[in-house]
Formats: C-alpha cells, structure tokens, sequence
C-alpha cells in the first residue's frame, strides 16, 4: 500500500512524508516533482490551480501509486478535494495522512519558510477548497502541532494494525 501525505501547503507533508518512508523503509515521492511547469508558474504568480491544472499532475502521483502498489511507498500530495483522492485511488491502494492544522497555525509555518514556490497568499483558496477525510476513506488525521516523529509513530503503528 502507498501512504499519501496530504494537507494544505505548510502543513509539513515533506517533512512528514521523508519521516515516514524513512521510517517504513520504502520509496518517497515528492509531489511538487510532479507538477507541470505551467501549475508552478501559475502558483509562483499568486494564482490558485483550478482542477483542470491540478488533473494530469493528479494523475502522474496515481501512475507512480500504480507502480509501488506492491511494494509500498510514501508521496506528498495536497490531496486537498475527496475527488482528487479518488483520482489518485485509480492508480491503486492508498491510506491517507492528513496533516490537518489552523489557518494560523499554518500561515505562521508558510511566512517562515523560505525557496517555496507557494506564495502565503494562496492559503486561503487552499483550505477553502480542503475536505476532510471522510470516514469511508482509509486514513487517519493528525494534528500538525504534534512532533514528527509521534506522528510519524503513530502513522507506522495504525499501517502495522
């Protein structure tokens, strides 16, 4: 099964994610690697993807959960609309992460971070558009204010169970 890693931007995925595969011994994927050159420049610009952009991007992160089905694996993806989560489905099993945080919890994260294509500015359109886990969806929500590293233990203990 592959773990996907979701949240609005600055809720940690990378971070997350790199500890959990690290943690679970499998590949990692970054998302931001599979976007188009055209989303990047769109949200460099300040401008929110619609779900056309986001679409092929989406579906390259469901080819690459195709390809480590068997053996596993942990991508970053925002993930952020039930429809989304079903696309990347379509590529196989998938257990989602949310990292789930306030507004101002994690615009404080995003104004502090720096070489991010992500401008603040966007954050709002992100959670505007984020729907929870649904209780049908395998996953589980943390909170961001958690360590790592208990989340990442968490994570790795609810996959063994």
């Amino acid at each position: 099964m592959v773990v996907v890693v979701m949240g609005v931007s600055g809720s940690g995925k990378t971070t997350v994610g790199m500890a959990l595969a690290e943690k679970l011994a499998v590949p990692y994927a970054e998302a931001d690697e599979f976007h188009p050159r055209s989303n990047i420049d769109k949200m460099t610009s300040g401008v929110p993807l619609t779900d056309a952009d986001r679409k092929p991007w989406l579906l390259a992160i469901a080819v690459w959960i195709g390809e480590h089905a068997e053996s596993g694996g942990v991508v970053t993806c925002s993930a952020l609309k039930r429809s989304y989560r079903d696309l990347l489905r379509s590529g196989g099993p998938a257990w989602f992460l949310h990292l789930h945080g306030s507004r101002e919890v994690i615009a404080g994260r995003m104004s502090g971070r720096s070489g991010h294509f992500m401008p603040p500015s966007l954050l709002d359109s992100q959670f505007a558009d984020l729907q929870p886990l649904s209780p049908d969806e395998a996953g589980f929500t943390a909170d961001v204010t958690e360590p790592v590293d208990r989340i990442v233990a968490e994570a790795a203990d609810l996959l063994r169970s």
